[in-house]
């Protein structure tokens, strides 16, 4: 079973959404308090909303409650953020594929919050994506990675943490030879796709992948 998770950021649809939408089989809609609303714009309606609910409106709880939906409240006085409680419980269920939508807001620190949510421990043996418009991100773990998608497409490896040690790339138009990306440079930025598939190899560190479809 997959998850889709809405999240209370901007909807920003686009390719990258809907293609996520089209590969999910077997989904569970999960949404974090407000996401509801992005949800009921993609015409989802979610089994599960969660959070302290601060920003839906008390009448649209009660309606997706009437109407079968599972709520789940939290104090306002927590740990975790409203989209961290939706991947903990998705993680918790079983999933092993994670596509959340909404993640992308005005606030840079929600979103910068969102982004490291890729990191939780939970999520270690999952596939987790974050999409919005024509981009998805993702973050990567050692090991060797295939890139699907298209010549032209742009493809930017953003090390978190810390330096990204032996990266080695192929189907990149500026390729990559066992070398660092280290934390703080822009190195990895905007490379391109050569053709439809693409690969990423490293020993050390993580990697965030931002895949976006066409030239940037």
């Amino acid at each position: 079973m997959d998850a889709l998770i809405f999240a209370n950021g901007e909807a920003l649809d686009g390719p990258a959404v809907r293609q996520s939408f089209e590969s999910l089989e077997d989904a569970l809609i999960i949404a974090a308090d407000g996401g509801a609303l992005n949800a009921a714009y993609f015409g989802y309606t979610p089994a599960v909303v969660l959070g302290d609910l601060d920003s839906l409106q008390p009448a649209d709880a009660e309606r997706l409650e009437h109407g079968g939906t599972t709520i789940l409240r939290y104090s306002a006085e927590k740990d975790e953020t409203d989209l961290e409680l939706a991947l903990m419980y998705a993680a918790k269920q079983g999933v092993k594929r994670i596509v959340v939508v909404g993640g992308v807001g005005g606030r840079l620190d929600q979103t910068f919050a969102n982004v490291y949510l890729l990191a939780l421990s939970d999520l270690i043996e999952r596939d987790v994506v974050l999409v919005a418009g024509n981009q998805t991100v993702r973050l990567l773990r050692p090991g060797r990675h295939m890139i699907h998608g298209a010549a032209g497409d742009t493809l930017s490896l953003i090390p978190l943490g810390g330096p990204a040690l032996g990266v080695s790339t192929t189907g990149l138009q500026y390729p990559l030879h066992s070398e660092p990306l280290r934390f703080g440079q822009a190195r990895g930025i905007s490379n391109v796709l050569t053709s439809a598939n693409a690969q990423i190899h490293f020993s050390t560190g993580l990697l965030l992948m931002i895949h976006t479809i066409g030239r940037a």
